[in-house]
């Protein structure tokens, strides 16, 4: 994509929805809030799988930033968790749900990808050694956009959630597909072409058949556009190929059902693509095609109205130039 493009792209969808509401949500889990003396609860996902639900809601001070799905593998000699969180608080409790759920050391922290509500409790993951892993594409990404995020996540949640959160890159990267070995335990992970981002990475529990999915999956809220709308809709299939038994979605219910989780995805997309191709075959400018665009989904979504702009104007720009 040309950089002007994806420019505009980046900073149209943060003025369509403001800051905070870049970040995905996702519905109906159980909330953390470290200063009401809350533990951030670990719920059995399969054998030695485990995951946490985010609440749905923006980041903010209340939740800690804990808005996503964060996942557990645990092997005969190690273990490995998947994503780290929306800040370093939150990554703390996470850890130390950990502990209390196996001795075994956390060897790998899996980045899904480079949203905020994923990555900011890296550095808490980084100084108990584990190993960092992200998509070939990450660095990049967290490079230039991470004194962004740090910015203006400050200036939206304030100095007390952003204590200690660094921009933290993986020390080694996927180009194609990994296994790690986590002792009688594979975790295969799977980096994918743009989508949701640019830099999508899953994580497969062989052993369960449990699909972490990152925000490639949402369930419930609207997904939300970052990457490829086009690159989305050519990987759905590929996705729903996955052999899996239940899937941890990026956002959305803990468990989920496979390839289901995808069924209100892939419609969503769907009309959302027609709505624009007509306006675009019809010479409907943006503003007017982006007020107008998959709006008969609106009741099929949480937060449609906070999210839906931005994804139609961010797929116009993409589908102009089919």
């Amino acid at each position: 994509m040309p950089t002007d493009l994806f420019r505009r792209r980046f900073v149209q969808g943060f003025a369509c929805l403001g800051v905070g509401a870049a970040l995905p949500c996702c519905l109906n889990h159980t909330a953390f809030a470290a200063d009401a003396g809350k533990k951030l609860a670990l719920k059995g996902v399969a054998d030695g799988v485990y995951a946490f639900g985010g609440v749905n809601d923006l980041m903010t001070q209340a939740n800690q930033g804990a808005i996503c799905n964060l996942g557990l593998v645990i092997g005969n000699e190690a273990a490995a968790a998947i994503d780290s969180g929306g800040s370093m608080i939150e990554a703390r409790a996470f850890i130390s749900a950990i502990k209390e759920t196996t001795d075994r050391p956390v060897r790998y922290l899996i980045n899904t990808h480079m949203h905020p509500d994923h990555i900011f409790g890296n550095a808490a993951f980084r100084d108990i050694g584990a190993k960092i892993i992200g998509h070939r594409n990450l660095p990049r990404a967290l490079a230039a956009r991470g004194d962004f995020y740090l910015q203006s996540y400050r200036s939206q949640i304030g100095d007390a959630l952003m204590k200690d959160i660094e921009i933290v890159l993986p020390e080694q990267t996927v180009d194609d597909r990994l296994e790690l070995d986590l002792g009688g335990r594979t975790l295969e992970l799977r980096a994918w072409k743009a989508a949701h981002t640019d830099n999508d990475l899953t994580a497969y529990d062989a052993a369960t058949k449990t699909f972490f999915t990152g925000d490639l999956a949402f369930l419930g809220h609207l997904p939300t556009l970052d990457g490829s709308l086009l690159g989305w809709m050519r990987q759905l299939d590929e996705l729903a190929a996955v052999d899996a038994a239940v899937a941890v979605p990026g956002h959305g219910p803990v468990p989920s059902a496979w390839p289901e989780a995808l069924d209100a995805e892939r419609r969503y997309f769907d009309v959302l693509a027609g709505d624009l191709r007509k306006a675009i075959a019809d010479g409907v400018p943006l503003d007017k095609a982006v007020e107008t665009a998959a709006q008969t989904e609106r009741g099929n979504w949480a937060l449609f109205d906070d999210y839906n702009g931005r994804n139609a104007t961010a797929a116009y720009a993409e589908l102009e130039w089919e």
